[in-house]
């Protein structure tokens, strides 16, 4: 499971998508299925619009969400055509019922499209206000009996504190899940973490924007942050 934040779909422009971002976000997904590994992805819809941190909090924090939710289908349905023209099959699975442009998600249809060697959007969060596209990725890892979430960030992964403020702050290659409490170290919301911990999901933090990190994420424990059991 990838579990993608909108903003990185925006690159340096902040809304909406960069073609050329997208185009090396697209080869990396191919890269990673050509090796063999089957593929689900949770985008968020940062780059379009955000529910819960909306500025205007008069407005119903529901609606706002399920604005936030159907933002992330565009992204979702915006990726798998990039990778349609580059020949890659893909799937996109809504939790909203969209019947017109996305397949309702179910478990069972999900699964049987990953064996079939698609790569598979899961799009529409969980289907309910106020839970992030973070507990979105960990209940559908945990639905589909994947082996591992993969969060894609701007960073290289966690650290014992803010390495732009400070010059000591060591770089975190693995923590279990009661380490990343004591520490508090901020791994998702604690929704998702607790969902993570409580069914013993191991999750990989790592720098999306570094070429190959995606495959080495997955091969390699020298890149990333590795999060998992006592």
């Amino acid at each position: 499971m990838l579990k993608l934040s909108g903003e990185i779909l925006a690159g340096t422009t902040g809304y909406g998508f960069d073609d050329s971002v997208i185009d090396v976000v697209t080869d990396e997904l191919i890269e990673l299925r050509r090796a063999g590994y089957g593929l689900a992805i949770v985008l968020g819809g940062g780059n379009i619009f955000r529910g819960g941190t909306w500025k205007n909090k008069t407005l119903d924090r529901v609606v706002l969400d399920n604005i936030g939710m159907m933002a992330t289908i565009q992204n979702a349905l915006y990726i798998s055509e990039i990778l349609a023209r580059k020949n890659v099959s893909a799937a996109v699975f809504s939790a909203l019922q969209m019947d017109k442009i996305a397949t309702f998600y179910t478990p069972r249809a999900a699964k049987q499209a990953l064996q079939e060697g698609n790569i598979c959007f899961l799009c529409g969060g969980t289907g309910n206000p106020f839970f992030t596209t973070d507990t979105g990725a960990v209940l559908r890892a945990i639905e589909l009996e994947l082996d591992l979430v993969l969060k894609g960030t701007k960073v290289d992964g966690l650290y014992s504190a803010d390495p732009k403020t400070d010059p000591n702050a060591e770089f975190i290659h693995s923590a279990t899940y009661q380490e990343c409490l004591e520490r508090k170290l901020g791994v998702m919301d604690m929704t998702a973490f607790s969902l993570a911990q409580d069914n013993g999901v191991n999750i990989k933090i790592f720098n999306v924007n570094q070429r190959g990190a995606l495959l080495k994420a997955i091969q390699s424990a020298d890149t990333g942050t590795f999060i998992h059991g006592s």
